[in-house]
């Protein structure tokens, strides 16, 4: 059984895939080819942002996002505690510093309510993640940062794809970052990114940024990074958006499955709100005793994923926020795995997964795992 499932994915998309590719072998074009143009216009369209700038990855987005921001040495940058470390080290690398707020305990998301109180007079921006697949609370983030004076970076990574009171992610706040990392409901064959605003200025900020600061040909207006996304992987990106919506439909539909398949179990999954949508690039449950849960699952054949282990004020990169408690980062850390989920899961494959959960048996208290 695959974790996600991308040769099934190839498999209904090969024609497409493929003269997509032979196209760019054949115009021999490989950066910043025409193929660039029409995602980032494809995108944009998608999102109803003004402005799709792709990028390297979704990790260069954020970067990007940071450096057209002018985020610099001795500034803050509110983040999640609980998220991979993208978006955290990206606020690093550029001298500013993360600080972590702590999670709401049903979705796992950056808890909105906490923000104000992290906020100092060094913030400079605020970076909200969509984890496992739906946005953050965006409409009481863009409010706090509104009162404030902040822009938002939201790190839809995770969550493109999804809608947030009918809007689509990565079209919710000053600027949208994504991935197209290969597992991603959208993804490519290695890496890719791109960035949303609909501000004209920090859109031209971004596109000099991605090409080394050049504002044209070896004019360099300001210090940028080669940011640029491939063109072949813009190909493939491409190709699947031509089944995108369906594989959204799907990956809903085996979400709700999972829901109902597991209802009766002492299984807590991550919850989707009422206002919003999710595209499912996990579906994460709360398993007390997860170690031995990850075993049972093994034994059966089946695969699960920890996201993520550790939270980021405990993680050795982060050392300066050492004897931080955010406790319910921690606590998720200890508690969350993911499940087999792609858009090619069938309900035989979900029906062998629910039941493999409904067997386990929790150790009991007070003995070692």
């Amino acid at each position: 059984m695959d974790f996600v499932d991308l040769k099934t994915q190839y498999a209904a998309l090969r024609g497409s895939i493929d003269a997509r590719i032979r196209r760019v072998l054949e115009h021999g074009q490989y950066i910043m080819g025409p193929e660039v143009a029409e995602l980032e216009e494809t995108l944009a369209a998608r999102t109803g942002a003004a402005h799709c700038v792709t990028a390297a990855s979704g990790t260069e987005a954020l970067l990007i996002a940071l450096l057209a921001l002018e985020v610099k040495p001795g500034d803050e940058v509110i983040t999640t505690a609980f998220s991979f470390a993208a978006a955290a080290e990206m606020i690093a690398l550029v001298g500013a510093r993360p600080v972590f707020v702590d999670v709401d305990e049903d979705t796992a998301n950056i808890a909105a309510a906490r923000i104000e109180d992290a906020i100092t007079p060094r913030t400079r921006a605020i970076i909200p993640v969509g984890l496992y697949g739906q946005p953050a609370d965006m409409d009481e983030i863009n409010a706090i940062a509104a009162r404030r004076g902040l822009p938002v970076i939201e790190d839809a990574a995770q969550s493109f794809g999804a809608t947030y009171g009918g809007r689509q992610s990565c079209n919710l706040s000053a600027v949208g970052c994504t991935s197209f990392y290969p597992a991603k409901p959208l993804g490519c064959y290695g890496d890719g990114g791109a960035l949303f605003t609909s501000d004209a200025a920090l859109a031209r900020a971004m596109r000099e940024i991605r090409v080394h600061g050049q504002d044209r040909r070896y004019r360099h207006a300001r210090v940028g990074v080669g940011g640029r996304m491939d063109t072949l992987q813009c190909a493939v990106v491409l190709a699947k958006l031509e089944r995108f919506d369906w594989e959204l439909k799907r990956r809903a539909e085996a979400g709700a499955r999972y829901d109902s398949l597991l209802a009766s179990t002492s299984i807590v999954p991550m919850q989707v709100k009422g206002d919003r949508t999710s595209v499912y690039a996990q579906y994460t449950v709360r398993v007390a005793q997860r170690a031995a849960f990850e075993r049972h699952m093994k034994e059966r054949g089946i695969p699960t994923a920890v996201h993520y282990p550790l939270p980021l004020h405990q993680q050795p990169a982060f050392a300066a926020c050492a004897g931080q408690s955010l406790p319910v980062a921690e606590r998720l850390a200890r508690e969350v795995v993911s499940l087999p989920m792609h858009a090619d899961l069938d309900e035989a494959t979900q029906q062998r997964v629910a039941g493999a959960v409904r067997a386990f048996t929790p150790v009991a208290a007070g003995t070692i795992e």
